[in-house]
């Protein structure tokens, strides 16, 4: 595939990792979650309201408002705003957006949040205006959310490449063990692969630990010239490379891949990496088989490989293949479009030597990936970044 050149990110940085801790359920709505997030940016960045001239904020919660109604709630003056509704790789979308922002001047601090609550209806509620697809090609059958499709795609995924349960588990397992040295997962309790295995079935092959819990909450990322990160004393990690694919391989019956394998090598080639220097892995993980995919899709191994990859692989902070290793959306919590994000933070933490859990021994370069808005029988958004820090 021929592609084409593209500038790359120097001298942009990225910096203040920022997470509103989650809550099962809350009376807030979205815009408390941003305005939190906001001034946790603020606070750790040491800068005033003020300094932000950049705001990228994903969200399925801020309705009737979209982001631009954001700005006069929170009393904010911007001269650069995006939108980014693309779920699991909103992260990925916007960093790309803002990195572009400030290399270009139309922005000089750019946050990058991804925030949502979660009422006691607000799950219902968004599912009943996800998609047009959805509409059509789900509710009739009474299935109202991914669970459904998840499921579609787990049993076909395990039907053509023989992976089992087991395999899913052991990444399930591993994660819950990450997540018990995070002080922010909500799910607090270890998780062993028996366990798993004898949980009540959601829609089969998808038992309960399968299956994200929603909740409320926010993470953030500020993007900002280097020489300005320094100049605020503020740890800093550098972008390698970024990829984003939209409707990739739209004519694949049911999805077994994602947009990652098209753009994998350019994404390498951009950073000067090879997958053998990439310290941490952190997909976006709404259900383990989407996981497996992107260790397939972004090179690790080869499509249909991935059920030997996990089995031959441990997959802990202190394993031979650390991946998601604050415990992912499975362990930590899905926050609506915070959960896109949720590998971003970590990832940052860990390569600048501030992880709030287990750290990754000598954590110099992550690669964080992510996907989103499933439609029925596919995720419409992929993206992957590759991020160093300063010791890299």
């Amino acid at each position: 595939m021929t592609t084409s050149r593209r500038q790359g990110y120097e001298d942009i940085v990225v910096t203040v990792p920022v997470t509103v801790p989650y809550v099962r359920r809350s009376n807030h709505g979205a815009h408390w979650f941003v305005a939190r997030a906001l001034a946790g940016l603020l606070e750790a960045g040491g800068l005033a309201k003020s300094a932000l001239d950049g705001l990228c904020l994903s969200s399925f919660t801020l309705a009737p408002d979209t982001a631009v109604g954001v700005t006069q709630h929170l009393g904010l003056s911007l001269r650069w705003l995006d939108h980014i509704p693309m779920g699991g790789a909103g992260a990925i979308v916007g960093l790309r957006r803002a990195l572009r922002a400030v290399q270009s001047g139309d922005a000089t601090v750019v946050a990058c949040v991804g925030a949502d609550t979660n009422q006691a209806d607000t799950f219902r509620t968004t599912l009943g205006s996800f998609s047009q697809f959805a509409q059509d090609a789900v509710y009739p059958y009474g299935a109202g959310g991914p669970n459904a499709s998840f499921a579609f795609l787990t049993a076909y995924y395990m039907r053509t490449f023989g992976a089992r349960r087991e395999d899913f588990g052991k990444l399930c397992v591993a994660q819950r063990d990450n997540a018990l040295a995070f002080p922010l997962a909500l799910f607090k309790k270890p998780l062993t692969l028996q366990e798993y295995l004898d949980a009540r079935p959601v829609a089969e092959p998808l038992h309960l630990f399968d299956c994200v819990m929603p909740c409320a909450g926010a993470e953030a990322f500020l993007v900002m010239r280097r020489e300005r990160a320094q100049d605020l004393g503020l740890p800093f990690a550098t972008v390698l490379g970024t990829i984003e694919r939209h409707n990739s391989f739209p004519d694949d019956p049911i999805q077994t891949r994602g947009g990652w394998v098209l753009d994998r090598d350019e994404l390498f080639a951009q950073a000067g990496v090879r997958h053998a220097d990439i310290d941490l892995l952190q997909t976006y993980d709404d259900y383990p088989v989407i996981s497996v995919m992107q260790m397939e899709d972004l090179g690790f191994c080869a499509k249909g490989e991935g059920p030997d990859f996990v089995r031959s692989h441990t997959f802990t902070a202190d394993g031979d293949f650390p991946v998601n290793t604050s415990g992912g959306q499975l362990s930590v919590g899905q926050a609506g479009a915070a959960g896109g994000y949720l590998g971003m933070t970590e990832a940052l933490r860990q390569i600048t030597g501030s992880p709030l859990g287990a750290a990754v021994p000598d954590a110099r370069i992550a690669l964080v990936s992510g996907f989103g808005m499933i439609n029925y029988d596919r995720g419409l958004c992929c993206g992957a970044a590759i991020l160093a820090g300063r010791n890299a």
